[in-house]
């Protein structure tokens, strides 16, 4: 039996990767010609790519293969949803050393897979190639089932700047893990390290290790800050719903909000203020800051989390004034004509430094 990718020869590998995808209706084509075939009933096609990079987007000792999958899938099914598009298929590349166990390989098959199954797409084809480190390149492709796309540049002064999903998760999960916190028995380990006998350390590693102690029901809330930033969870349908409800303009989340809200307010040629006040932290999210203050590793504030942390793949989208917006989408920002400075995005009226994710910085 072989136990690399080297060992299995790469025909091997994409023969035995492609037997875990199923096809849906969207494919005509799948894996093992030359090319594949999707459906493109709207004559238009939604397309993007990504990279994940080993070491530089994970970690194998942080992130199962699932993990990476799911991820690599996600951050770009994401962007599909962002366009009010519906994700339909994935073209998948990977370059990895010979010595890649081959269970990692099925792993990151079998997380593709599941990710795709969630999201409605499939995944039709693509190619791996031998490499010093490990990198995945995924293409998206979705159908706007005949609505207009939503671009970035329909903002309005007067729109009600909405998000829907996650914000500040991701980023706080990555602090924990940074801080050696992978799951609840190394927050009870290093609780236990720091604490003094009878102190408040004390009592919050005992609540850490009885929580962790037991059924899934105890376990601790902060976890979900570790899931979404190793399977993000972005809100697909969200994003054909909001073409529905009128939205103007809209982006995927993942750079920050405030960065990423500065693309809508450049592109539209608008202010946008963010109100601080409506952001309100999950309870986990606020569960991880305090667990992290508690190691000593203490670092941005929880509304800090959800306006400067990246990963989020949550939606933003702007709609006219008198939308209608249903409970999963919160009001969180103003959309005004353009000041002296030019478009900006401000929070509570005051220029905001910006902090978010950009590479080569």
């Amino acid at each position: 039996m072989w136990s690399t990718i080297g060992e299995l020869g790469e025909f091997g590998v994409i023969e035995r990767v492609t037997a875990r995808f199923p096809r849906t209706a969207d494919v005509i084509l799948g894996p093992g010609d030359d090319a594949a075939i999707v459906t493109a009933p709207d004559r238009r096609v939604v397309a993007t790519t990504d990279l994940l990079v080993e070491t530089r987007h994970f970690r194998r000792e942080w992130s199962s293969a699932e993990d990476v999958g799911r991820k690599a899938a996600a951050q770009n099914l994401a962007d599909i949803a962002a366009m009010g598009a519906r994700p339909t298929a994935l073209l998948v590349g990977l370059a990895a050393p010979p010595d890649l166990p081959v269970d990692w390989a099925d792993g990151l098959a079998e997380g593709l897979r599941a990710e795709c199954a969630f999201a409605g797409a499939a995944v039709v084809g693509g190619d791996t190639v031998s490499a010093g480190e490990i990198t995945v390149a995924v293409t998206a492709l979705g159908d706007l089932q005949g609505l207009p796309a939503l671009l970035r540049d329909g903002a309005l002064p007067g729109d009600v700047v909405a998000v829907t999903g996650f914000l500040g998760l991701s980023s706080v999960g990555y602090s924990l893990l940074e801080a050696g916190i992978a799951g609840a028995e190394d927050a009870v380990r290093a609780l236990g390290e720091r604490a003094r006998p009878g102190g408040a350390r004390a009592e919050t590693a005992d609540a850490v290790a009885a929580a962790a102690a037991g059924g899934p029901d105890d376990a601790p809330g902060w976890l979900a800050c570790l899931r979404e930033h190793r399977r993000p969870r972005p809100p697909y349908a969200r994003g054909p719903e909001a073409v529905h409800l009128g939205a103007r303009a809209m982006l995927d989340v993942s750079d920050g909000l405030v960065q990423d809200l500065g693309h809508i307010a450049r592109a539209s040629g608008v202010d946008v203020d963010v109100d601080s006040a409506a952001l309100v932290p999950e309870p986990a999210l606020s569960e991880a800051v305090a667990l992290l203050d508690g190691l000593g590793r203490p670092g941005r504030p929880a509304v800090q989390r959800m306006l400067f942390g990246g990963e989020d793949h949550a939606l933003a989208a702007a709609f006219p004034p008198d939308t209608e917006l249903p409970p999963q989408w919160r009001p969180v920002a103003a959309v005004t004509a353009p000041g002296a400075g030019g478009p900006r995005v401000t929070v509570d009226g005051a220029d905001a430094e910006p902090q978010g994710w950009e590479h080569f910085r």
